[in-house]
């Protein structure tokens, strides 16, 4: 089974163990990986991922789903 796509909104669920790219990291493409606390994207799907809030507080794009 193929990893699920972080350009889907469908696939992201509230504490699901993600990996995001950063605002600041977007240039590197760094990975920070947490558990998702916000879904902040509205719509069904993203070109760059699915935009969430961690439990950390931070803000990313979802890249990877765990």
């Amino acid at each position: 089974m193929p990893p699920l796509d972080g350009k889907v909104r469908a696939n992201i669920k509230y504490g699901q163990e993600v990996a995001v790219v950063l605002k600041e990291d977007q240039a590197s493409g760094r990975l920070t990986y947490g558990k998702v606390q916000k879904i902040l994207t509205n719509s069904s799907t993203h070109p760059h991922g699915i935009k969430v809030r961690l439990h950390t507080g931070e803000v990313g794009r979802v890249q990877e789903i765990l």
